[in-house]
This record gives structure tokens, C-alpha cells and sequence, in this order.
């Protein structure tokens, strides 16, 4: 350990036995993040969320444990739980990190749908052969590329030189994704055969990364890690907020491009290949998170109707500080508004539903929702606030889909039983958002809450908690944290303006467009959201309305899916600008029809005709 300085502390985190040296009054929260520790913080650090959760065993610190900046128990408070946001450290100290407040294993998707596109990337390789009887390309020499056509690629002295100072075969790598042909890389002896690129989902929560021989398609591996931007806060709009200050938009860039390395060094370590071979990038990601990767000030996406560029950015990785080939460029989806963003165009690109004569739905849900409707002809999008309740945050119980979380819930309506499974199997420590779903959804059959979503006090496994009426979903001796697994009447509250926004959502574009539920032959599911629910239980709980006529697709990592479209095919980069900038979208934030729809789905399931199979006397729909 080293020594701390009179004017910093030293603070050592158990279990993983890591110290970091901090300035004296530093938050625990921020110590937490020096020391690169995945850790829960939803609300980036506003004392509101109540999931950073540290005890601490010895030192000197001060703790606010006040008012609503607070949500521990007074029993809690006595066995030394604090809030690690709240809590500021004035001389040497040590922390456990309980279970609850770690990220662990978090569960990743991978799978795609979709039929992969014609092979023709931005990036080929050619062996050079000297032709000194014709006509000078470069200097006095010629060179000539076998196979290539096209206009001469631009070429740097350093590169001509190599090729021309030695005799051996010579493999010439150009890329054209800029629009004009450019030399990236001379290596000695043929490697055409070998044409290493990466496809990158930038999501809020993971980052996800494919790497693919771009000489034949074949897939080489897949790797994942939790985008470090997570300590700085859960939603899009916390960190917006964070990046409104240069310092905070340079840490947000920094763990966003950290993140991306990782990916990019454990793919390259899986295929034994340096990362200096990796000749082409495609990242897909939403609006704040491209934002925030390439230093831009995020500020201007909490203005409505905020103008945002529908261009794809393409950068030299070296601008970006991603760790492949110097010279490799990186593609980035096009955005469409500021929160309908490349992720979304990537979920509509990998569907297919902008070539289709048929009319499609295009849903993903997560801390914020994008809903897509169209065809060959148009496409309609909007963004709604969903906010995390769909992967677990922001519940009492909540967390995300990882090891120990519950994701499937039955309850018997007859007896009240309940019947879980946990990701990973054992004791559940939490609930992710499938689970709350299922759970909300068998409370509804079970008559534990209304039509309004209010828990009902004579219901079975109802009673009177610290905060109002929750309900037991499992008792705390059958847990991992030893703490009562419940659903509160604020989390039902909550999870029925999340449910609102994102049916509402549909709702508006339904009515502008004049769609019925009858009209919609395909629904395409993105991302968890369509990988893990149990689809009837969200149409149950009116998440989405019922489409009779319409099959309905999930469409797995659809951002990932896209960004591998776009590495494999120069024609998929041109149709994904040509799907942002054909996608109207519609600020919900600024259309009178939203409250309208909002309130009429704030009842379970919601408005009589979007939901017509599971309407039921007596309850004012």
C-alpha cells in the first residue's frame, strides 16, 4: 500500500482488498470511482436513488444520513450503512462493498437477428508488384495493387518507401470510408487473407464488441464489459448533466473509450492477433453516449426539438483514442434526434422494416425508450422516458439483470403462491426487469393491486412497510443480502409511468399515422426487452398494445447486429443514412397528443382499443 500524503487519505474497499489515495473530504462515491470499482449509482451521486450502499468498518469519515437524501433504515444506519455519495472521508478509512451495491456477471446479448448483408466492407487488401515499364503512380517507380480498380489511393512517403526499399511481397491495405481511397497499412509478405474489423455496441449500461475477418464475413469472437460511465450515473440525463462541465465530459469520454478498449484488447487477446491489426471500426450507440465519445458538449440534447446532426461521424481512431491500427477509421451510425439515436437506426437497418412494403413496429425499450413505425415508404419514431424501471433500477428491490437477480416471477391467482427463478440459479439478491414485469403482471391476475396499479391492503403478502404499503415477494431468510425482497406502492407507482410512457409513446405515433392494433403485421422486439420478457405478461400489464395480425420478432442485440452490418457492407453504412434521414420523429416532450395518451395509459392495460382481448367489465376503461 502506498503511504498517503498529509494532505491525501488512504480508503481500502473489502471484498476486492483495493486502496486508492484520496484528497481529505473527497465522497466516498467519487473515491470509489478513482479506484475503478463497478459499483451501483442510478442517480450519479444526488443522494436520490439510495443504491449506493457502502458499511463502514473503520476511520474517520462524516455521513449525512438526513432527510430524503436518504433511504436507510434506522437498523441499517446502526450496523454502520451509509450512502457512499453522502458520505465523506477526513482521514484514513475501510469500506465493505455489500452484495447488493456490486455489479456482478452482469448477463450480456449477444444474438442478432438478421440475414448478413452481401460482403463488400470499406476496407480490402492487396499484394504489390513492381511494373517498371509502366506509366509512374508513385515517384519513379510503379507500383501496382493485383486485383485493385478504382483511382489511385492516396499514399504516404513513409509507405512508398517501405514497398519499394524491399524486395519481399508486400501486402497494401486501402479503405475507401471516407469516400476516397487511402492507404492504411503496408505489411511485409500476404496477409489478404486476414482482414481483422470490429462492430462495437456503445450501450448506457454494456459495451459489446464482435470481431470479424473481413476478407470472408466468418466471426472470429465476441467480448463484453460494463461501460465505466456507470459510477457517474445511471440515466442519459445524469450524465448529461455531468458532461455539462469540461472536467466531467473529459472523465465521461475517458471511461467511454476505456470501456471500448477493453473490448477491443479481449477480442484481439481471444484471436491472438495486436490490436495495431484491426484495419476497420463500426460503433453503434445512442445519441448522449456518441456524444460523449467524441467530446461533444451534450447539453444542447436536453433543449426540445434539439438539432442534431443525421450524418454519420467518421474518425480517424487516433482523434478517438481507440487503441487499433492509427490509421483505421471509425463509423459511427447516424443519430436521428437526441434521443433516437444510432442504436435505434441499427435495431430498424437490422429488421428490415425500411425495405418492407408491410407495415412494422420497432420497439426497445431500456432506460429510455425508442419506438419506430414504418415501411419502405416512411418511418415515424419517438423517444419516451421510460426511464430504468425496465432493467431494474430505480425499484426498492431493483437491480440489473445479473447473477443473483430474479427474472422470471409466477403467482398463483388462486393461492397467492409465488414462483421465481434467478439468473445463475441460488438465492436471488434482487429483481431485474423481467422480473418486475412478470411480477406486476401476476399481481394484476392476483388482484394484489387494481386497474390502477395501487396495492391492495387485504391482498395476500401485502402489509405496512417503512414507506407505505409494500408487497412480500421473498421473505428475507430465502435471500443472498439477508434483506426482504418487496414491491413497494412507489415502485408500482413508478412502474406504471414507465409502463405509460412507453405505450403512450405508441399511442401518439398510432394516432398521428392513424394506425390500428389491426394495421401492424410486425413487431420487432430490441435489445432485453424483447430477448427476456415474457411477451404475453407486457401486453398483459399494457406495455405495448395487442397487435392481433402481427408476428412478432425479437430481434436480440439489434445495435450490435447493425454495427456489424455496417463493418460487413459499404451498402448497409449508405442505407443507415438512409434511414436517418427519412425517419420523422416526433419530441414528445412538445405534442399535445401525448398527455392524452399518457393518461389513457396509466390504467392496466390501457386503452380499450389497443388492448380489445383483455378488457374487463367494472374497470372504467
Amino acid at each position: 500500500m502506498t503511504p498517503a500524503t498529509p494532505d491525501t487519505v488512504t480508503i481500502i474497499f473489502q471484498p476486492m482488498d483495493r486502496d486508492v489515495q484520496v484528497p481529505s473530504g473527497t465522497s466516498v462515491l467519487d473515491a470509489i470511482q478513482r479506484a475503478g470499482i463497478l459499483f451501483e449509482s442510478i442517480c450519479g451521486g444526488k443522494g436520490e436513488c439510495g443504491k449506493c450502499r457502502v458499511i463502514h468498518l473503520r476511520g474517520s469519515c462524516t455521513r449525512s444520513v438526513s432527510g430524503d437524501t436518504c433511504s436507510l433504515t434506522p437498523a441499517e444506519i446502526a450496523d454502520s450503512y451509509c450512502l457512499a455519495c453522502r458520505t465523506y472521508v477526513t482521514g484514513d478509512c475501510e469500506f465493505t462493498i455489500p452484495v447488493e451495491s456490486r455489479i456482478d456477471a452482469p448477463k450480456i446479448l449477444f444474438g442478432s437477428r438478421g440475414i448478413p448483408p452481401e460482403l463488400c466492407p470499406v476496407v480490402a487488401k492487396y499484394l504489390t508488384s513492381e511494373n517498371e515499364h509502366a506509366v509512374p503512380s508513385y515517384g519513379t517507380r510503379s507500383i501496382t495493387l493485383e486485383g485493385y480498380t478504382g483511382p489511385r489511393p492516396g499514399m504516404s512517403g513513409e509507405q512508398r518507401d517501405r514497398i519499394l526499399g524491399s524486395p519481399s511481397p508486400h501486402t497494401v491495405t486501402v479503405s475507401t470510408a471516407t469516400g476516397y481511397s487511402e492507404v492504411i497499412a503496408v505489411e511485409d509478405g500476404n496477409t489478404t487473407l486476414q482482414i481483422p474489423g470490429i462492430a462495437i455496441d456503445l450501450g448506457t449500461t454494456t459495451v459489446v464488441g464482435t470481431l470479424v475477418n473481413l476478407a470472408d464475413g466468418s466471426i472470429l469472437g465476441s467480448a463484453s464489459t460494463l461501460n465505466r460511465q456507470i459510477t457517474y450515473g445511471e440515466e442519459l440525463i445524469t450524465r448529461i448533466a455531468v458532461g455539462r462541465d469540461p472536467a466531467g465530459l473529459r472523465k465521461l469520454r475517458e471511461t467511454a473509450t476505456g470501456s471500448i478498449n477493453a473490448v477491443i484488447g479481449s477480442l484481439a487477446g481471444q484471436a491472438g492477433i495486436p490490436q495495431a491489426s484491426v484495419l476497420d471500426v463500426s460503433i453503434a450507440g445512442n445519441t448522449v453516449m456518441q456524444y460523449l465519445l467524441l467530446g461533444k458538449d451534450p447539453h444542447t440534447l436536453e433543449l426540445v426539438n434539439a438539432d442534431v446532426p443525421r450524418a454519420p461521424a467518421i474518425l480517424p481512431s487516433t482523434e478517438l483514442g481507440i487503441a487499433v491500427n492509427p490509421r483505421a477509421r471509425v463509423f459511427c451510425l447516424p443519430n436521428v434526434s437526441r434521443f433516437v439515436g444510432g442504436d435505434a437506426v441499427g435495431d430498424v437497418l437490422i429488421s428490415g422494416m425500411s425495405t418492407s412494403p408491410d407495415l412494422s413496429l420497432m420497439i426497445d425499450l431500456g432506460t429510455n425508450g425508442e419506438i419506430v413505425f414504418g415501411n419502405h415508404e416512411w418511418l415515424a419514431s419517438a423517444s419516451c422516458a421510460s426511464g430504468p424501471a425496465f432493467e431494474g433500477a430505480g425499484i426498492a428491490s431493483g437491480i440489473r439483470a445479473m447473477r443473483g437477480a430474479i427474472e422470471h416471477v409466477t403467482i398463483d391467482p388462486e393461492t397467492g403462491g409465488v414462483t421465481i427463478t434467478t439468473i445463475g440459479g441460488g438465492k436471488p439478491k434482487g429483481i431485474c426487469g423481467s422480473g418486475i414485469i412478470d411480477a406486476a403482471a401476476g399481481m394484476a391476475g392476483a388482484g394484489i393491486i387494481d386497474f390502477t396499479g395501487k396495492l391492495q391492503e387485504k391482498a395476500p403478502g401485502v402489509r405496512l412497510g417503512e414507506d407505505g404499503l409494500e408487497y412480500l415477494l421473498v421473505p428475507r431468510d430465502q435471500t443472498s443480502t439477508h434483506r426482504d425482497i418487496v414491491i413497494t406502492a412507489q415502485d408500482m407507482a413508478y412502474l406504471m409511468d414507465s409502463k405509460a410512457a412507453a405505450c403512450g409513446a405508441i399511442g401518439v405515433l398510432m394516432r398521428k399515422y392513424r394506425i390500428t392494433v389491426d394495421d401492424v403485421r410486425h413487431v420487432y422486439l430490441a435489445g432485453a426487452f424483447g430477448a427476456y420478457m415474457d411477451l404475453k405478461k407486457v401486453v398483459e400489464f399494457g406495455i405495448i398494445p395487442d397487435f392481433p395480425n402481427a408476428r412478432f420478432h425479437p430481434l436480440g442485440n439489434g445495435s450490435l447486429a447493425g454495427a456489424l452490418a455496417t463493418l460487413l457492407s459499404r451498402k448497409k453504412r449508405d442505407e443507415s443514412v438512409t434511414i436517418a434521414k427519412k425517419m420523422v420523429y416526433i419530441d414528445l416532450l412538445a405534442d399535445s397528443d401525448f398527455i392524452n395518451e399518457y393518461s389513457a395509459a396509466i390504467y392496466i392495460p390501457g386503452r380499450p382499443e389497443y388492448f380489445p382481448a383483455f378488457r374487463e367489465p367494472g374497470t372504467g376503461l
